[in-house]
């Protein structure tokens, strides 16, 4: 079994999940992802209970944990597997705190600004370079150095 898909991804509180129609959805508040299951795993939600060093998953619509397993040994099976408990968790990590990058710019005179929305690059061209976030993207730049992406 896959060492990341037999792990159980748990459920922060105030998130919702809803898993039918072939999609597992995952919601907080306005935030709201969506991702396609793949034929090849089963998704669940449910309880993980511990007892005399046992683990043992209840399925339950309204549990705290989601547990992903494949449907047969096959190889698509078993390569599909870690990939969609991952992409389950991040949905989860996703709304909960949300995705962050941290930029280094490096170089001598090299340098970013921010002007209103758009990060504005100094990076040895004639002219300097000016680039807008698409929308539901932010910018932050705390020094000349670093640009933060969220």
């Amino acid at each position: 079994m896959s060492r990341i898909g037999k792990q159980p991804v748990t459920i922060p509180a105030g998130v919702k999940v809803k898993i039918g129609d072939g999609k597992v959805m995952v919601e907080k508040g306005a935030l709201e992802l969506e991702q396609p299951m793949h034929p090849n795993v089963k998704v669940e939600l449910g309880k993980l209970s511990r007892k005399d060093d046992q683990v043992a998953f209840t399925p339950d619509a309204a549990g705290d944990t989601i547990r992903v397993t494949r449907v047969d040994d096959g190889r698509l099976s078993k390569s599909v597997h870690g990939l969609m408990r991952t992409l389950i968790n991040n949905m989860v990590v996703g709304v909960t705190s949300g995705y962050e990058k941290k930029l280094k710019i490096e170089g001598v005179g090299y340098a970013a600004k921010l002007d209103k929305k758009a990060v504005v690059l100094t990076v040895g061209f004639a002219n300097q370079i000016r680039l807008e976030p698409p929308e539901g993207v932010t910018a932050e730049v705390p020094d000349a150095t670093t640009i933060i992406v969220k």
